[in-house]
């Protein structure tokens, strides 16, 4: 199990990131933007930098839904290996098979 206060953390850059979005966004389409005078793009640019880190999604992780790893984590079913594991052995998991041969 991940620390508790680590889950908490990732739940706060999740609702940060969520906050931010489209700010983020619009500054971010005027960046790449050629059309735009120079100062323009400088203001845009200033904005940007000063959004808190967190508003950025590349700052976020995935984690376990269950038990909070950082690692090795499926996105399709959203759980870590090890807890994917035992929801397959208990068959929770529709259509997923232990390989045997």
């Amino acid at each position: 199990m991940a620390k508790l206060s680590m889950v908490q953390r990732e739940l706060k850059r999740a609702r940060t990131v969520q906050r931010y979005a489209v700010k983020h966004a619009e500054l971010k389409r005027k960046l790449i933007d050629p059309n735009l005078p120079d100062e323009e793009r400088e203001l845009a640019r200033r904005q940007f930098q000063s959004l808190p880190r967190d508003a950025s999604p590349t700052r976020m992780r995935r984690r376990c839904r269950l038990s909070g790893r950082p690692h090795g984590v499926y996105r399709k079913f959203g759980l870590g290996r090890n807890k994917l594991r035992e929801a397959a052995m208990r068959g929770d998991v529709p259509g997923l098979v232990k390989a045997s041969w």
